[in-house]
């Protein structure tokens, strides 16, 4: 007689089990993962955490009361950090070079609506060219008490680019967002993550704008990719350069080639969206990748 296909799985919950328990033994035996490479240990990780999804899921699909298809969780920090960009992306945009002072803290988005060739894929679209936070000093809990941090970080950008060869500081524009005290690096972070903007230092390629010269390491270190293609910071003048023009300009293409660019605010917005639909997801994935071969030293 055929077994149950209750009893099937339980046989087979116990056979993993059992190899669960001899992972557990040979884990205490390495003595907190002496003998591993870092990439094999991450490697071995992600693959544990993958197996203990997919018990997760085992458990779920027997249980006979179902989980809703999702659950929205308003206190998680990235959520939060999702909701003011939204709010960010929603302000105004205003000439950089006509900006006044204000009070505030918060994060900031800068557009190039310009003709510099390089730049031309981003220009005059809703995908910025960097993104940024303003900290406040302690914890501040209202814009004035928050001081001008927002306004004088745009305005040291814009005197960054004024000095600078091959762009002009009336080409770009700008959205700004006083936030409570603490959420600004919530924001910037999926901001970032989002638009993978070409100057900011997560890019990896361009980076450099927020560098300063009033400093001794600064002044003698290698010249940033910022200031390469964009020479005229009296500072930088005579750092070396790391990376030449011409390779600069190469990496920049590249990045286009597979960046996403957003036209317009609805795309931005759908973009929003559709990463919140996975964020309170609670459906397993529908495929897991393959898992790489473990590495040993």
């Amino acid at each position: 007689m055929a077994k149950k296909p209750s009893n099937q799985m339980l046989q087979r919950a116990q056979d993993v089990q059992a190899e669960i328990e001899r992972l557990v033994a040979e884990a205490k035996d390495t003595h907190h993962g002496q003998g591993f490479s870092a990439p094999a240990r991450n490697k071995l990780t992600g693959r544990l955490l993958e197996m203990q999804k997919m018990l997760e899921q085992v458990v779920r699909e027997i249980d006979p009361v179902q989980l809703p298809s999702s659950f929205f969780d308003p206190t998680e920090p990235s959520l939060i950090g999702r909701f003011i960009s939204i709010a960010l992306v929603a302000q105004p945009r205003q000439r950089l070079e006509d900006l006044k002072g204000f009070y505030g803290a918060g994060v900031y988005a800068i557009y190039y609506v310009g003709d510099f060739a390089p730049y031309a894929p981003v220009s005059g679209t809703e995908t910025p060219i960097y993104v940024g936070k303003a900290d406040p000093e302690g914890n501040p809990k209202s814009p004035v008490d928050q001081g001008t941090k927002l306004f004088d970080r745009l305005k040291e950008h814009r005197k960054s680019i004024r000095k600078v060869e091959g762009i002009e500081s009336s080409e770009f524009e700008c959205r700004y967002l006083a936030v409570q005290s603490g959420y600004q690096a919530a924001a910037e972070r999926h901001l970032i993550g989002l638009f993978r903007p070409l100057w900011n230092n997560e890019t990896r390629i361009l980076f450099g704008i927020g560098k300063h010269g009033d400093s001794a390491e600064t002044r003698t270190n290698n010249k940033s990719p910022w200031d390469t293609l964009h020479p005229g910071r009296e500072w930088a003048r005579d750092n070396p350069e790391a990376v030449s023009r011409e390779d600069i300009i190469a990496r920049v293409g590249r990045h286009f080639e597979t960046a996403a660019i957003f036209t317009t605010v609805d795309s931005v917005l759908e973009a929003f969206l559709n990463e919140l639909r996975r964020t309170d997801d609670l459906s397993p994935p529908s495929a897991l990748d393959k898992p790489e071969p473990l590495e040993f030293e």
